[in-house]
């Protein structure tokens, strides 16, 4: 065979390059020697392999999913976040649509917090990766298609529980039939309309404990501010949570790791109670002042006997949560002492303490035991400037300020909450 006219290999190659390029590969493998070929001067496999399919590795890795997720948003509490959560499992990216003041009002009825509020909470979420402002309550055709085509999303994800617009029509039929739609199981126990519900129960037993200005107000003493008397005189709650709390649902919102040896290891705790922009602005704050953020999160007891009756309006496992969901905290000490005590401050191996400017009460200002004597005796107490002048109780007393227009939107939600328990059914989740 003559193999001085090699014409016919550079022709097989042009015509047939994964054929040849899959000889040439075996041919190094088997250590044969590429003379064979004619004694032509064969170039190294790696430059052929930028133009084979076949041995050419992928430049890029696994495209990221990204989903989407809206909502009103409004009182932010651990079901928003574990919605979130669920969210951002389906996926690799979350980007969140917090629908707009003007929506809700057509929608729902007034928002209690404002678009600014909303995206600060929303934001400090330690699963959302983006926020979309004065998203639409309704999926139009429209603006599915700038989710699908300005912002790459791939899956649009709501709850089991029925999203109707005010005609009756679901507000994902679009992105359902586009068939781009995910479900996630709705949070048990919680929901907008339910804490407003707690806070307007307050509202009817304060009518007769005005304060001296003759405005309503959820301060009062332990006499039946909180609780009804029944007729033997045991008393019954007002309103009870729903909440039932699990150590699943503690370890999903847990970062499960904790501080390293010699990190810088800030506390700052309180109530964080009806949890808001306020309280993400402080935590993050905290959080720059050192590696680890550990935030104490006072009992019921604790809250209720240093702020009033009515306190807390959230129970412990619900005020928990809603921290934990924060970005910028590490770890939680469930039922933390009121007073930060030496052996809490060695067994934590806490380096500083601090404490925000605004409080609900700060009762240690007016002649009542110092719960930070002892960090402040050791040199490791920090006043923190409150970013935000939001408490607790001012978040409160817009509904109140406005319950009429609240309570009737709680007896339209109300509605519909009591068809969608009648109707549940069991769906699988986390």
């Amino acid at each position: 065979m003559d193999f001085e006219n090699n014409s016919w290999i550079w022709e097989g190659v042009s015509h047939y390059p994964h054929l040849f390029g899959g000889i040439m590969l075996t041919a190094a493998v088997l250590g044969l020697s590429t003379s064979f070929f004619g004694g032509i001067s064969v170039p190294s496999l790696t430059y052929f392999w930028p133009d084979l399919g076949i041995f050419h590795k992928r430049k890029h890795g696994k495209k990221r999913i990204r989903v989407y997720m809206d909502g009103c948003f409004d009182l932010m509490h651990y079901g928003h976040a574990n919605a979130l959560r669920q969210a951002k499992a389906l996926g690799d990216e979350l980007v969140v649509g917090i629908v707009s003041d003007e929506e809700i009002i057509a929608n729902k009825g007034p928002p209690v917090l404002s678009m600014e509020e909303r995206l600060v909470l929303v934001s400090g979420l330690k699963w959302v990766d983006e926020v979309i402002a004065n998203a639409p309550y309704a999926i139009t055709e429209q603006f599915m298609n700038t989710l699908f085509n300005e912002h790459k999303i791939d899956y649009i994800i709501h709850g089991d529980d029925p999203c109707l617009l005010p005609d009756g029509t679901d507000a994902y039929a679009l992105a359902k039939k586009a068939g781009r739609y995910k479900q996630i199981k709705r949070t048990e126990g919680v929901s907008s309309t339910d804490i407003v519900g707690r806070i307007l129960s307050y509202v009817k037993d304060t009518k007769t404990h005005e304060d001296q200005n003759g405005s309503t107000s959820l301060r009062g003493e332990r006499d039946n501010t909180n609780e009804v008397q029944g007729e033997k005189g045991q008393s019954k709650c007002l309103h009870l949570s729903h909440f039932l709390p699990t150590s699943r649902r503690i370890v999903q919102f847990s970062n499960g790791e904790g501080p390293g040896p010699n990190a810088r290891i800030v506390y700052i705790d309180g109530a964080f109670d009806l949890f808001h922009a306020g309280h993400v602005e402080i935590l993050k704050n905290a959080r720059q002042l050192g590696d680890f953020l550990l935030v104490g999160i006072h009992t019921d007891q604790a809250v209720s006997e240093h702020r009033g009756a009515h306190y807390p309006i959230m129970h412990l496992h619900e005020r928990s949560l809603s921290v934990l969901a924060c970005r910028y905290v590490d770890e939680v000490i469930i039922g933390a002492p009121w007073e930060v005590t030496k052996d809490m401050i060695t067994t934590f191996n806490i380096s500083l303490v601090v404490h925000g400017t605004v409080a609900e009460s700060n009762s240690f200002l007016n002649g009542a035991r110092d719960p930070y004597e002892v960090p402040k005796s050791m040199g490791i107490f920090h006043m923190l400037e409150s970013p935000k002048g939001i408490t607790t109780t001012s978040v409160a007393q817009r509904i109140i300020a406005n319950h009429e227009a609240y309570l009737k939107r709680n007896v339209k939600k109300a509605e519909s909450e009591k068809k969608y328990y009648a109707a549940k059914k069991y769906v699988y989740g986390e």
